[in-house]
């Protein structure tokens, strides 16, 4: 990956001018359709939190009680609160938009398969693989098929999942 700084718009100097900082905003870029390859792999690591939850009821609307209520959940055969899937699908995907920013087109389909619940406090390691490359000339650059799969702090598969996203290649 290559950072760029840019000036920020801003001005100069932010709020921090008596200690004489700067105002930089980098910029990152991900890797280009003709820089990655089968067998490349990339990803991420985050802790689930009690805030990942609620936001997620919220930004779904769905509060029903595997998530909202841990005395409800407890007799659950799950033994306690568990994260959404849609919100955990989307965690399993953050690092595929970071290895591609700035070069991604469109995300075209993702899939997952939920093996083991996911709770607040749980760390999810996500690695993704690049499986194959679908040339699209028409869209300057092609379709970029990944599997990943994403395993909690104890080692346990929790999602497995599959992907295809529409890479720009390097301009000439």
């Amino acid at each position: 990956m290559t950072v760029e700084f840019h000036p920020s718009t801003a001005g100069d100097v932010n709020e921090g001018a008596s200690f004489g900082l700067r105002t930089e905003r980098m910029v990152f870029h991900g890797k280009w359709y003709d820089e990655v390859r089968p067998g490349d792999r990339f990803g991420t690591s985050l802790t689930v939190t009690e805030t990942h939850l609620v936001l997620a009821a919220g930004m779904f609307g769905d509060f029903n009680p595997l998530h909202v209520d841990e005395e409800f959940a407890k007799q659950s055969r799950f033994g306690g609160r568990i994260l959404h899937g849609p919100f955990t699908s989307a965690l399993v995907s953050t690092s595929v938009g970071m290895y591609f920013a700035g070069t991604a087109i469109a995300y075209v389909e993702h899939k997952c398969r939920f093996k083991a619940p996911v709770r607040p406090g749980d760390t999810l390691t996500t690695r993704w693989t690049v499986v194959e490359k679908l040339d699209k000339p028409k869209h300057k650059g092609g379709i970029v098929v990944m599997r990943g799969e994403a395993k909690n702090q104890k080692g346990e598969v929790a999602v497995e999942a599959d992907g295809k996203i529409l890479v720009a290649s390097r301009p000439s």
